[in-house]
């Protein structure tokens, strides 16, 4: 009787902690169907009275939002795909290739960690300016190239996997590059998973790069772009809501489709730990 109070409770307390956290998101829906003016009313309404997508038509029609939202989409799944290959890459040569200053060279990685990032803006605007990057996609994507947390993260990971099976590949004559490629990524399969969903979070809700580097504003990215409309439209609540669920539904669709690789990389790491 008492085990079943216990689940009862925990079960109880893990349904109000989702319900908490996905209120303020089922209410942001319902507030984008609105018609204009009742997100405001009094008091405040949970269900639109009639649903309507003349917000998502505005943003989309009126405001050209589209192009930002374009902008977006590939500058997050470029830096996704060059970030997870290049830290990968740097990773695994951290755990299991030797070379000179090696373990320095990763400690002042790991230093770097310590820095804020906005510290490194204005030198790294002030490179960028001098090789002719600025106002350009690629000023924004070679930045997010690698990161000292996915070296970190795919490093780790690959400590774990064991060096008989890396010695067993290159005896059978594989390369260096087949190992990784037809040995290694393989088996780090859900820490990438993991690294992508986290960098494509990253470079998607990122708004201080793009505002900083992107000066055109037709290259401006979606977190750019809604805050720009914040300034013209504050009162039009059920725009920015619409807006808001934009820039969320990627991300939310994003882990639904790679949620089970996502808790794979973190059950194994908790057993390998």
């Amino acid at each position: 009787m008492r085990r079943r109070l216990v689940s009862f409770a925990l079960h109880a307390v893990l349904v109000a902690g989702a319900v908490a956290t996905l209120a303020p998101l089922l209410w942001m829906l319902s507030l984008s169907f609105m018609p204009a003016g009742e997100a405001t009313a009094l008091p405040p309404r949970l269900l639109p009275s009639a649903p309507t997508l003349e917000s998502y038509r505005a943003l989309f029609v009126r405001l050209h939002l589209a192009r930002a939202f374009a902008s977006s989409a590939l500058l997050a799944a470029a830096i996704t795909v060059l970030s997870v290959a290049v830290n990968a890459l740097a990773g695994y040569a951290f755990a299991k290739l030797r070379f000179p200053g090696r373990d320095r060279l990763y400690r002042t990685l790991l230093a770097a960690l310590v820095v804020p990032g906005q510290v490194g803006m204005l030198p790294l605007f002030l490179m960028l300016k001098e090789m002719g990057l600025v106002n350009t996609y690629l000023g924004v994507i070679v930045p997010g190239l690698a990161s000292v947390f996915g070296i970190f993260l795919m490093r780790a990971y690959c400590l774990a996997i064991p060096d008989s099976v890396l010695d067993a590949a290159r005896v059978d004559g594989a390369s260096e590059l087949r190992v990784f490629s037809s040995v290694v990524l393989p088996l780090c399969r859900p820490v990438l998973v993991t690294l992508a969903i986290f960098t494509f979070m990253g470079s998607w809700n990122d708004f201080l790069w793009p505002l900083i580097v992107l000066t055109d504003e037709e290259r401006h990215t979606l977190p750019v772009a809604l805050a720009n409309l914040l300034g013209e439209h504050a009162q039009d609540l059920e725009l920015m809501m619409a807006g808001s669920v934009l820039t969320v539904l990627p991300v939310i669709v994003l882990f639904a489709l790679f949620q089970r690789q996502y808790i794979e990389s973190i059950a194994s790491g908790s057993v390998r730990g």
